[in-house]
């Protein structure tokens, strides 16, 4: 195999592969180097298999959702915006949808149809890609980088660093990276968990692993204080708490030096009204007061979350509706 490139892109992930088709259609002599069996592992894994590949929303819509750290982004939706990327995966073949989370999915909910478009896209511009080959270390020349892996050393004129963080060591991302920056002087933040389920030693959450309400409101505190809130699919685990509204708050918690007066604060009904709650609850006990309180309220929620949100407010599992006071309707 040659060893002489213009370009090489070091990983070939999501980032790694629109680099690699980026390089190639300008015209430069392009190779991607990916350490694993396969290319694009975490978009196969990303949206539950199904790839959300952007929001509905503009640049400044995407800034905002990454908080303090948007900035950061600017630059690069300067350069490929969110309507481009759009346009990007439908002119490789992608039809898109907008889900009402604001998502926006293939509409064959299908992460390998993403994943074909992006290698597509790389063949066609002539870029070349490389497979099971770790690159193990960099070393700066007076006319470029000389890139040494188990088989052999290339050199490239440029380099572009693609191979993610510490997310997800398990399909690859091992923080390699922060190794090669460093190396040519760049300062490394320390690194912290983000978008990660969230754990608990509390039994009643344990025993609702498996129960999945589609859209919950979750708000992050400490001391009583609100830090993030947001709405979305949640999960409870044999472990904890998981889904996509839990994995988005967790990076408030994650940036806490301990968990210490923490606390979630959770609405399982967050379209419903209290007042509209309140008042239904009357209903049902002035009209189908015999009917337990569990089966009368499972056409909102799961009848085993609401067992067990009962066991903890001291509800039996065979209370009824005409058994509600006024105060515990409240």
């Amino acid at each position: 195999m040659d060893t002489n490139w213009d370009v090489i892109v070091v990983g070939a992930g999501a980032a790694g592969l629109l680099a690699g088709i980026s390089a190639g259609k300008s015209g430069a002599k392009t190779l991607v180097l990916e350490k694993n069996r396969k290319p694009g592992v975490k978009i196969l894994m990303s949206g539950g298999t199904r790839c959300n590949i952007t929001h509905n929303t503009d640049n400044r819509g995407i800034v905002k959702a990454f908080g303090n750290n948007g900035k950061f982004l600017h630059s690069p939706l300067a350069a490929f915006s969110v309507d481009e990327t759009i346009r990007f995966f439908n002119q490789a073949g992608v039809a898109t949808k907008i889900e009402a989370t604001g998502k926006i999915f293939p509409v064959s909910n299908k992460a390998l149809d993403v994943l074909d478009a992006l290698l597509n896209q790389l063949k066609h511009e002539n870029a070349t890609l490389v497979l099971e080959t770790p690159v193990l270390d960099i070393d700066a020349t007076e006319d470029g980088f000389l890139l040494k892996t188990h088989l052999q050393t290339f050199h490239a004129k440029k380099i572009i660093l693609t191979t993610g963080g510490l997310s997800f060591p398990g399909c690859g991302t091992t923080g390699d990276g922060y190794k090669f920056a460093m190396k040519f002087g760049h300062t490394i933040k320390e690194t912290q968990p983000a978008l990660a389920p969230l754990k608990t030693d509390a039994r009643w959450v344990h025993e609702l692993s498996g129960v999945t309400i589609p859209d919950v409101g979750v708000t992050a505190c400490l001391n009583e204080k609100p830090m993030m809130q947001d709405r979305g699919s949640f999960l409870f685990t044999h472990f904890g708490l998981s889904g996509p509204v839990i994995l988005n708050v967790s990076k408030a918690l994650n940036s806490l030096s301990n968990f210490k007066n923490s606390s979630l604060k959770l609405d399982f009904l967050p379209l419903v009204k209290e007042i509209d709650l309140e008042a239904k609850l009357q209903s049902f006990a002035s009209t189908d007061g015999k009917k337990l309180l569990s089966v009368a309220l499972g056409e909102l929620l799961p009848r085993r979350l609401l067992e067990g949100l009962f066991n903890q407010i001291g509800f039996g599992p065979d209370r009824k509706c005409a058994g509600i006071s006024k105060d515990e309707r409240k």
